[in-house]
């Protein structure tokens, strides 16, 4: 039956994807619902909405309160839009793109191929494009994400030494901007694509740190802007294999100084996996970028390979929660 449940947790997501998608968690982040109110809130069929109201009861994100009334835990508390490490933008992007982009996992499997590639594109970032939605799906995910990574790295890695810092494929700037603000002397840069820029300077904006920080618009695999004590990427090199990764590094060592810091937050392969909560999530992230955009998660051996490739030293790696901080000098 431990087996059966494995094989049927595809359903999960799906309840999770769909009370996120009409609205649930975000009428019951107000208060206790009946379903009935509920319904009527996001334009539902009664009767059915109770019984997904009564599938998540069994899966922990809302329990029963009387009769009638529904109300979200601790947990289903992340998924409204309101809550301050919410994850709604995540099921959306689970819900929306992952899960149909995982219905293709056995081909990806059998050819070794991404479903970009596998659909004649080399890049899945450059289909992805292609749907202005699903882009701005994707880019609330990553900042959805990475407000649940922050905590782990702040508490891992001390910034003071880095006067400017460089994120690059920073996206809206979440990670950076809250080092800047933990770092009040520090200044910053993010660097992206142009499609970038307008989420990343409202994002400044409203974090007031446009005058410590400013976006710069390119491609890492072209160049990496100089003039930052130190370059941080987060979940940037997993997306690529070994010879676009170095490709990235190699740009990165030309832009810093003997003296520069590398600064990778990722996540770390187990070199033997167990059966364990942990090692199955970095194992899921890695067939997803199998399937995604082509890279692969790591172990910490084959970090140190592909980083001495492209011009780094690794000096230090931190546990930062599920991730890692992988501290890397000029070599």
């Amino acid at each position: 039956m431990a087996l059966f449940d494995l094989i049927a947790s595809h359903r999960i997501t799906a309840v999770v994807y769909v009370a996120v998608r009409l609205g649930v968690a975000d009428c019951l982040a107000e208060g206790p619902r009946t379903a009935r109110e509920l319904a009527h809130r996001t334009e539902a069929h009664e009767q059915s909405l109770r019984r997904l109201l009564r599938a998540l009861v069994t899966i922990g994100v809302c329990r029963q309160v009387g009769p009638e009334q529904f109300e979200l835990t601790p947990i289903g508390g992340h998924l409204a839009g309101s809550a301050e490490q919410s994850l709604k933008a995540w099921a959306l992007f689970e819900g929306e793109l992952l899960s149909r982009s995982w219905s293709g996992l056995l081909d990806s499997i059998r050819t070794g191929k991404t479903a970009a590639a596998l659909a004649g594109i080399d890049d899945s970032f450059d289909l992805m494009a292609q749907n202005p939605e699903r882009v701005k799906v994707f880019n609330e995910a990553m900042v959805a994400l990475t407000r649940h990574v922050i905590p782990g790295v702040l508490s891992a890695y001390d910034f003071s030494p880095i006067g400017r810092l460089i994120d690059v494929g920073g996206g809206y700037g979440e990670l950076l901007c809250a080092i800047l603000k933990a770092y009040p002397s520090m200044r910053g840069a993010i660097y992206d694509l142009a499609r970038c820029a307008e989420g990343a300077n409202k994002h400044l904006n409203e974090a007031g740190l446009s005058g410590r920080c400013e976006f710069i618009s390119g491609s890492f695999f072209e160049s990496v802007p100089t003039g930052a004590d130190a370059v941080i990427m987060k979940s940037i090199i997993h997306d690529w294999d070994d010879a676009r990764s170095i490709k990235i590094l190699q740009n990165c060592r030309q832009a810093l100084t003997q003296r520069g810091k590398l600064l990778l937050v990722e996540r770390i392969m187990p070199e033997i996996p167990n059966a364990d909560t942990e090692h199955c999530s970095v194992a899921l992230s890695d067939l997803n970028m199998l399937r995604g955009p082509g890279g692969s998660e790591r172990t910490e051996c084959e970090y140190r390979e592909l980083l001495s490739k492209g011009g780094f030293k690794v000096t230090r790696v931190l546990a930062a929660g599920r991730s890692n901080v992988i501290e890397a000098m000029v070599g």
